[in-house]
């Protein structure tokens, strides 16, 4: 199983719609709005690397009201 942490920043006002739209992508585990340098945390799980790329890169970062992303790949033993 791969993984990776997500943290997003959005444009002002639009952090829960973010929250909202993510929660439908296939792969998300968890999605929180966070207060911080980041505006939102989102956890992906998936059975290739192929697959968590394609959903940060085609879904998550063209959603309206993203400005920046900050991807972790989860490495595990």
């Amino acid at each position: 199983m791969h993984s990776a942490f997500v943290l997003m920043n959005a444009e002002l006002g639009k952090e829960l719609n973010i929250v909202n739209e993510i929660k439908k992508i296939p792969h998300v585990k968890e999605v929180y709005p966070v207060y911080g340098v980041y505006d939102v945390l989102m956890v992906l799980e998936s059975d290739s690397m192929e697959s968590l790329r394609e959903a940060i890169t085609t879904q998550v970062r063209k959603l309206d009201g993203i400005k920046s992303t900050l991807t972790m790949i989860i490495v595990k033993d």
